[in-house]
């Protein structure tokens, strides 16, 4: 529960001030969720987004960080309880994408070692960590949720990014680890898949993707974007699905349905 607003929920929200994150953060604020934003970059550069969201009734912290240094994410997860008192939610989306995509035979450790430690290792151990709390704090009246957002790029692969690939496929392990180990805790795990979304991220290939679309690639015939990601994390986080720990929610618009 919110320091402040005792009855109301604190959801921890990486990378959430921009693309998907922000489609998440404004989803659960509408729930009426405090939440917490964490970036590597400056207050400043977020401060439209905090603005838009505190709009909406919700108190808004923001915390610059990189979940990838240790120290960096030691003092976050210190900051944040001692700010907001509590987490019950934690949304890890803060990923990268390759800097250059090399074909897989070409692929640099450099650029492994950063996405891998962004992507993954990052996550991890601030799961850990907040896990290691909510498991304290014993808090059976409260709904604890974590939730991963991962990418269809942890089954289908893609030579040119072997490096996010393999990012997103652990971290999917990671939710089905993590579900195991906190389900007799009462802490409900789940991963969410997008597809093709339209984000910053995206903004490089949009030609390309636009192009596949209208051909077929994608059953609904549309671009995914962040506030399609956002509403279906709102219901997990909701507790729409309280049986369903550890479960996948694709988020492709029926892209990777098999079909003849």
């Amino acid at each position: 529960m919110s320091a402040q607003y005792p009855d109301r929920r604190v959801a921890m929200v990486t990378g959430g001030a921009r693309g998907i994150g922000l489609g998440i953060a404004r989803a659960l604020a509408a729930e009426g969720i405090d939440l917490a934003l964490c970036g590597r970059s400056p207050i400043s550069s977020a401060k439209e987004a905090i603005d838009e969201l505190r709009a909406s009734g919700v108190r808004v912290e923001y915390f610059s960080a990189d979940v990838s240094d240790k120290r960096d994410r030691s003092r976050l997860v210190a900051d944040l309880y001692d700010r907001l008192g509590t987490v019950d939610i934690l949304i890890n989306n803060a990923g990268v994408a390759p800097e250059t995509r090399l074909d897989l035979l070409e692929t640099t450790e450099d650029s492994y070692d950063r996405v891998m430690s962004i992507n993954l290792r990052g996550p991890f151990f601030l799961t850990q960590a907040i896990a290691n709390r909510m498991v304290a704090e014993q808090a059976a009246d409260r709904t604890r949720v974590i939730v991963n957002i991962t990418s269809i790029s942890s089954t289908v692969a893609s030579p040119s990014r072997g490096e996010y690939c393999i990012s997103k496929a652990g971290l999917s392990m990671m939710t089905s680890l993590f579900a195991v180990r906190l389900a007799g805790q009462g802490i409900l795990v789940y991963e969410v898949r997008p597809g093709v979304i339209r984000t910053d991220m995206t903004e490089g290939v949009v030609e390309k993707y636009d192009k596949l679309i209208g051909e077929g690639l994608v059953l609904q015939g549309r671009w995914g974007y962040p506030e399609d990601v956002g509403k279906a994390t709102a219901g997990l986080v909701r507790g729409d699905f309280p049986y369903s720990t550890g479960q996948v929610v694709m988020v492709d618009g029926g892209m990777l349905i098999d079909t003849l």
